[in-house]
């Protein structure tokens, strides 16, 4: 049972013929996986389901970074490994050492005891939990810094992570990160989701 991340999907699909599965009570810090793990369950910090987060798809409207900085989401614990605070914790502090400015609408930063180090609070980081998203910025110049640190960091946790990175396009076209990633010699999928920009800046929404 401690290997649960409570993330209800037998419970919720009534697998069992003899309704032997139920939903019990739950104690902190456990009660917290819940959060992290049903996609049905709001986290009361960002007022967003599943794993909290909107995520860096909406910059257009949440103006998270600018044309100097590039985003990064390291998407831990999926498919199918999950992931405890503590492993969270040291890819936290790895990209902290680059610069790295972690999102403050975004769970797993409610959970940070120090916001500059990435150090996790003491009490949640035994606790095992389905997948989190940590997301953060950084200046363009400091992109290589973090993806080294993020690749080094790999080889010292117990999970798995993917790693995202959004940026705007320039007003020529140039998409900056890109460049840079390719300046570096350092492999990427340049397939993801493109924002088209349709959505209002939130200081313009009436």
């Amino acid at each position: 049972m401690d290997k649960c991340t409570e993330c209800y999907a037998c419970f919720r699909s009534s697998i069992c013929p003899t309704d032997a599965i139920k939903e019990s009570a739950l104690v902190w810090p456990r009660s917290l996986r819940p959060f992290f793990g049903s996609v049905q369950i709001e986290h009361k910090e960002t007022r967003v389901p599943g794993r909290g987060t909107e995520e860096m798809k909406t910059n257009d409207v949440t103006g998270r970074f600018g044309y100097d900085k590039i985003g990064f989401s390291v998407d831990i614990g999926r498919p199918g490994v999950g992931t405890t605070f503590d492993d969270v914790e040291k890819i936290a502090m790895a990209v902290a050492k680059t610069g790295a400015e972690f999102e403050p609408m975004n769970p797993v930063t409610f959970f940070m005891a120090d916001k500059k180090t990435g150090r996790i609070r003491d009490d949640v980081k035994t606790e095992k939990i389905h997948s989190c998203v940590l997301e953060f910025t950084i200046r363009l110049d400091r992109l290589p810094k973090a993806v080294n640190a993020l690749a080094e960091v790999s080889k010292e946790v117990d999970t798995v992570f993917s790693v995202g990175c959004c940026c705007k396009v320039s007003p020529d076209g140039t998409i900056l990160g890109k460049r840079i990633l390719e300046e570096n010699s350092i492999f990427h999928r340049p397939n993801g989701k493109t924002n088209v920009g349709l959505g209002k800046p939130h200081a313009e929404i009436r």
